[in-house]
């Protein structure tokens, strides 16, 4: 087709019941910032997406339904052509989001007080929800070395030998953006294959894999992998659609694919929407060349951050990201307390940004940036923020 996308385009959010838009004022106490935190994009999602939900709402009929065989076999294409995974129609099942995904998944696998390993600086819903659900967390921190994040085996190996149920696995890695090796995947597999640790693999981010780099599936590098995992996956950050829920689980072990599926369908939890269903088939269809380009756009906003800090504000660094729309910046030089730190950005620079402290403790001196948007909104958001630090 060779479309053009305009990612340019500056959309007007306000009074639609963003998070990213209309909660400022609840989250950051202002208005009065540019919305650079949470981890959807400003974008206008796939034409094909839009047009083809257009088409079924002029149908104005929406009876009850159930997923169609388009809907089975677009996923199935899209994991093959894009990630080199074979994956059959009776391992996937519809989740109503992925968070909830592994919120099931703790019910199932685990019981009250049970422990289950996290590996922060992480998304904080693996802490979260893991403690609201009555579980105890153990933590395996992320080695930061030289700039990247690396997993600490030799500690793994300690805590999973402590009773430890489950470890839930970002990957890509949220916040950093670190795609793990099929060979760190591997050692990660073996180690918990040998401790009974089933694996709840959270990937929502693999289809953002930035140029030069390749998203792994953690189902693929073994056979000890793909035979104690579930994983977990959504066409909802990759084509700005986290408002339509089309999330989906593949599981290829039979034994955790029965108790996992069964508990979905006894509480009718496995049920998708009309446009869930579509919206996740037109995507994965037809989304191919809109990604490609947005991944461009996204890459080249990640590179004017990272030349805009070198050059203007060393004193915060971009932790290169390799999958993924958000970057982790290292804002320790500035020699700010988290809180001073957040209060800088939020009242000096007038920006919201995800504080480092919500993915753990090992994220202090740290902020996560939204760089999904147009580069006018990045420019001015970069230039607030070096006018604070000249102030």
């Amino acid at each position: 087709m060779n479309t053009k996308y305009d990612f340019d385009q500056i959309i007007d959010r306000s009074n639609t019941n963003s998070v990213k838009v209309d909660a400022l004022e609840r989250v950051f106490g202002s208005k009065d910032v540019i919305p650079l935190w949470v981890a959807d994009m400003d974008f206008l999602s796939p034409p094909e997406i839009t047009e083809g939900l257009k088409k079924r709402v002029e149908h104005g009929i929406f009876g009850y339904v159930e997923p169609g065989d388009g809907y089975f076999s677009s996923i199935i294409n899209w994991l093959k052509n894009r990630h080199d995974w074979s994956v059959s129609k009776e391992n996937i099942t519809f989740i109503p989001g992925v968070v909830k995904g592994f919120a099931f998944a703790i019910d199932v696998f685990t019981n009250d007080s049970d422990k289950i390993i996290i590996q922060p600086p992480v998304y904080p819903p693996f802490k979260g929800t893991t403690e609201d659900l009555n579980r105890e967390i153990v933590n395996n921190p992320l080695i930061f070395k030289d700039g990247q994040y690396s997993m600490d085996f030799d500690n793994l190996r300690e805590v999973a030998k402590t009773g430890c149920k489950m470890l839930i696995l970002c990957n890509p890695q949220n916040p950093s953006g670190r795609i793990w090796t099929k060979e760190e995947l591997s050692e990660l597999a073996e180690i918990c294959f040998d401790n009974d640790i089933i694996v709840i693999s959270d990937e929502i981010h693999s289809d953002l894999a930035l140029p030069g780099n390749k998203h792994v599936p953690y189902a693929t590098v073994s056979e000890k992998a793909a035979q104690n995992n579930i994983t977990l996956m959504a066409p909802s950050k990759t084509f700005n659609i986290a408002g339509i829920v089309s999330s989906f689980a593949v599981v290829e072990n039979e034994d955790i694919r029965k108790k996992y599926f069964d508990y979905l369908l006894a509480r009718q939890l496995n049920e998708g929407t009309i446009f869930g269903y579509l919206a996740a088939q037109y995507a994965y269809e037809y989304g191919d060349e809109w990604l490609d380009q947005a991944i461009e756009y996204i890459q080249k906003n990640i590179d004017f951050v990272d030349d805009f800090l070198q050059n203007h504000i060393p004193q915060i660094k971009v932790i290169r990201p390799e999958a993924s729309f958000l970057i982790w910046l290292d804002c320790r030089d500035l020699n700010l307390s988290q809180p001073e730190l957040e209060n800088f950005f939020i009242h000096k620079a007038k920006l919201g940004l995800n504080s480092g402290t919500m993915f753990g403790k090992e994220g202090e001196g740290f902020m996560r940036l939204n760089v999904g948007c147009s580069r006018i909104t990045l420019e001015k958001a970069l230039n607030n923020l070096k006018k604070a630090v000249v102030l």
